[in-house]
């Protein structure tokens, strides 16, 4: 535990947002790399990034704490000037993805969706492991979703419920910005971070 290089996520100070306590030793504003910090800051001088972080911060003061993530998409989807909307889905999640479709549409905006298992390519093509084909033959197919969506050009694609691993390749290969509207927990309903929340007794076997 010793070598562990502490920072922000071992930080109860939080003087970066509140500003009114002292940093603690690691902290990563005191020991800044200065160039990383001024990479980033010039990187939101270009159009898309600059007009991301105002409709976002709009949508967060306006909002806080009164809409809901779906709510919140589409008032960020409008600030944006976005029209075309993609959907990413699982395919044990078409019935949601239907459903906010049809919210989409009835906002105004076009909507293009595509499922996991679109395309029907074989896990045996890939070299997955035989034993895999025990919950289904067929891949998801992330880097396809993508593909499709750059296709239609979309103007932001949202991932419902795409499974770990798979909705980083779709994040890597999608040219639209990304926002997920759900996260994958066949467990805990798609609520993650319960199994945080509850680490000390009913998930303590998370912990070791």
């Amino acid at each position: 535990m010793e070598n562990i290089k502490r920072t922000c996520i071992d930080c109860a100070v939080k003087n970066c947002n509140l500003q009114d306590k002292t940093y603690p030793d690691f902290c990563l504003t005191v020991n800044m790399d200065e160039g990383v910090l001024k990479e980033a800051m010039e990187l939101y001088k270009e159009d898309e990034n600059g007009r991301s972080m105002i409709a976002a911060a709009e949508v967060e003061y306006d909002f806080y704490g009164k809409l809901t993530r779906v709510e919140e998409i589409i008032e960020y989807a409008k600030k944006m000037g976005m029209k075309k909307l993609g959907i990413a889905t699982c395919v044990g999640l078409l019935s949601e993805s239907r459903v906010l479709a049809d919210i989409l549409r009835k906002r105004g905006f076009e909507v293009f969706g595509i499922a996991c298992k679109a395309g029907v390519q074989k896990k045996d093509d890939l070299g997955i492991p035989e034993r895999c084909n025990g919950i289904g033959e067929n891949i998801c197919n992330p880097i396809l979703q993508a593909k499709m969506l750059n296709k239609e050009k979309t103007d932001l694609n949202i991932v419902m419920g795409l499974c770990v691993g798979h909705d980083s390749l779709f994040y890597k290969y999608s040219d639209a910005l990304v926002t997920t509207l759900v996260t994958k927990d066949r467990v805990l309903a798609h609520n993650p971070v319960a199994a945080l929340y509850t680490a000390d007794f009913y998930y303590k076997r998370l912990k070791g």
